[in-house]
């Protein structure tokens, strides 16, 4: 949350610069590594434990330019901060993972998703509105925090990203408008979430089964989810251990990726076709 985001900027400050007292023989709190930019991200095994005063914190500073949000990518670390923060990386652990055969498709997604499939007036289109849709997420606010994260530093960065070839953009279009979406990050064969936003109800749940079925059809195993929520929960994602996160992140990355594009027949992955009559 941003609560958190300011208690890491504090307790770091407060780990790098209190004092020794011959009062208490307290240990001092682990010191958070201050990057300078491009120096390398510490490895996500070093974040901040539970005994830390803030849980899954790596390091603070760096730069958000594509090399090292990739690097970041690669070792299992993302950037979440708020305005006026430096920039902050986490590793949490445990890690919030959405298994693509675990996604619980409820009786009542699925009965818009067949309306949403057999209706012409609705299609998923990926990465034609990025910045539209990055936008929109950034004056969305993220389940238990007030405010938003994505910062306009970061939305210049993920539009970089974008460009790239590494971020992409999922959009559930309804009459020619875009009613809502996600954007996430493709690496190889591994793929992680990063926000959404709905103008029309269940626009963004549209967007998330449309990322499941492609990740289906392509052979992806796993979406992470970074944080615990209820809603992702409710859809079936389950929280996995760091070391079996960063492994699995390891290994996927160096796999070759899809083509990003969402075609109707990914739909199958999730909605069985109808019996011939």
């Amino acid at each position: 949350s941003c609560a958190a985001c300011w208690a890491a900027s504090s307790a770091a400050r407060r780990g790098a610069e209190a004092p020794p007292t011959a009062v208490t023989r307290q240990p001092r709190p682990k010191q958070l590594p201050w990057l300078a930019p491009g120096e390398p991200l510490p490895e996500a095994a070093q974040a901040w434990g539970p005994q830390d005063p803030v849980p899954g914190l790596l390091a603070a500073g760096g730069a958000l330019d594509v090399d090292s949000l990739l690097a970041a990518y690669r070792g299992g670390v993302f950037p979440w901060f708020s305005e006026g923060q430096p920039i902050l990386w986490w590793s949490p652990d445990p890690r919030m993972v959405l298994f693509t055969d675990e996604f619980r498709l409820h009786r009542s997604l699925r009965k818009t998703l067949q309306k949403f499939v057999a209706d012409p007036r609705c299609e998923v289109r990926f990465d034609t509105a990025f910045g539209q849709v990055i936008g929109a997420c950034s004056a969305s606010p993220r389940e238990g925090q007030s405010g938003t994260w994505i910062v306009p530093q970061m939305v210049q960065a993920y539009e970089e990203f974008h460009a790239a070839g590494y971020a992409h953009s999922v959009e559930t279009w309804i009459d020619g408008k875009l009613a809502g979406g996600l954007y996430c990050v493709g690496v190889g064969q591994a793929v992680f979430g990063e926000s959404m936003f709905t103008r029309v109800p269940d626009a963004s749940k549209i967007a998330l089964a449309a990322l499941v079925a492609f990740c289906r059809r392509h052979g992806i195993a796993a979406i992470d989810c970074q944080q615990n929520t209820q809603h992702l929960a409710s859809l079936g994602a389950r929280e996995i251990d760091r070391q079996e996160f960063v492994a699995a992140v390891a290994r996927r990355v160096r796999q070759r990726g899809p083509a990003w594009k969402f075609e109707p027949v990914y739909w199958s992955e999730l909605l069985s076709p109808k019996p011939a009559a």
